[in-house]
């Protein structure tokens, strides 16, 4: 099957819908990707970007119980500021110009602390970038101390904080949610935060964790609610598609059990291809991540409708104890040579795609 003429049409128009996204599970992948590639290309050209970062895990705990999390600890550390601070200053050296806060929710974890990470890495590391936390983090603190949602991204965009990550999405649907992380915001609780920080000025990515319990009618539909609210805010930066690493989490291990595997590659690129599709004319960014994807499917998928590599990570603890094979840094010598030998032009970004 070919791609209906229709669908090419309200595609160039931005107006794709879930039917159609439907409906491209059964073309020709190749023709699918690249149509994709097409649209890619119209959008952004022939310049791939990538930004040189280091993760920094606040903490290993969480009060959740997410069931694809192999990072949780029930007896684990929290750093101090000046620990963290410690990690920048490693980033710094080795060239990297933007810093990846991550952590859980935590009683302890409040506003206040935050805040004060973000004062105290703004101020001893003023051209560092902070894009960190998630809306999900961000609900639990400002409900322990009863702070609007906005006033609390308000204060921390005060203090420093650059973007917001969009993470906690995983798949945006209760259904979902209620099987893989019963324990965190529901669907609308995720939709309205992220709003929250639009709002006050915030920048934030978008993110799609897939390849588990979800069907692909609900990963159109996460993707579409995407759209929808860049149709109203416009502060999204991209999104990134992330497949479900199964290894030494429950919900994987009830996948493997039952015969199911990883995504496979095929999967991932028709995600990847008809993300760009649905979301052409609104969002223009999407990143291939290669801790994820591995680097040589990576490369592929910047034919396939990617146009960013992510970041070169130094310390992808997450993806590692969800049993990546991948690794957790990779040079920003390496990500321009697979970015060249495509035939594109590398660029080193920042988290709001501002060339450095």
């Amino acid at each position: 099957m070919t791609i209906p003429e229709e669908i090419i049409e309200r595609a160039y128009e931005g107006t794709a819908t879930k039917e159609d996204a439907l409906a491209l599970l059964n073309v020709n992948p190749f023709e699918l990707y690249a149509f994709a590639d097409d649209l890619r290309k119209e959008a952004v050209g022939d310049t791939v970007t990538y930004v040189t970062n280091r993760n920094i895990y606040i903490t290993n705990m969480c009060k959740g119980n997410c069931g694809f999390c192999a990072f949780r600890e029930g007896d684990g550390y929290i750093l101090t500021i000046e620990e963290i601070l410690e990690q920048v200053g490693q980033a710094e050296k080795a060239g990297a110009v933007e810093i990846c806060i991550q952590g859980g929710y935590l009683p302890q974890l409040d506003l206040e602390f935050y805040n004060e990470i973000v004062k105290s890495i703004h101020t001893t590391y003023p051209n560092m970038t902070i894009h960190g936390f998630s809306p999900m983090e961000i609900h639990y603190a400002s409900s322990l101390s009863k702070t609007p949602l906005e006033d609390a991204f308000a204060e921390l965009k005060k203090n420093g904080l650059g973007t917001l990550t969009g993470t906690s999405a995983e798949i945006l649907s209760d259904r979902v949610r209620k099987i893989i992380c019963e324990d965190k915001i529901t669907t609308d609780q995720w939709i309205e935060t992220i709003k929250a920080s639009h709002r006050v000025g915030l920048r934030t990515n978008a993110t799609i964790m897939y390849g588990h319990v979800e069907t692909w009618e609900e990963r159109f539909d996460h993707i579409l609610t995407v759209r929808n609210i860049q149709q109203e805010t416009g502060a999204f930066t991209e999104l990134i598609t992330m497949p479900f690493m199964p290894y030494n989490n429950r919900v994987g291990e009830e996948m493997l059990s039952s015969g199911k595997f990883m995504t496979t590659g095929m999967d991932d690129l028709k995600l990847i291809a008809i993300a760009r599709i649905l979301l052409n004319k609104h969002v223009d960014n999407l990143q291939a991540c290669w801790v994820k994807l591995g680097k040589k499917l990576a490369q592929v998928a910047l034919s396939c409708g990617a146009n960013d590599m992510g970041g070169t990570l130094m310390e992808d603890q997450i993806t590692l104890a969800s049993g990546g094979a991948n690794g957790e840094y990779l040079s920003p010598e390496e990500l321009e040579w697979i970015i060249t030998s495509e035939g594109r032009k590398p660029m080193r970004r920042n988290a709001l795609y501002e060339e450095i």
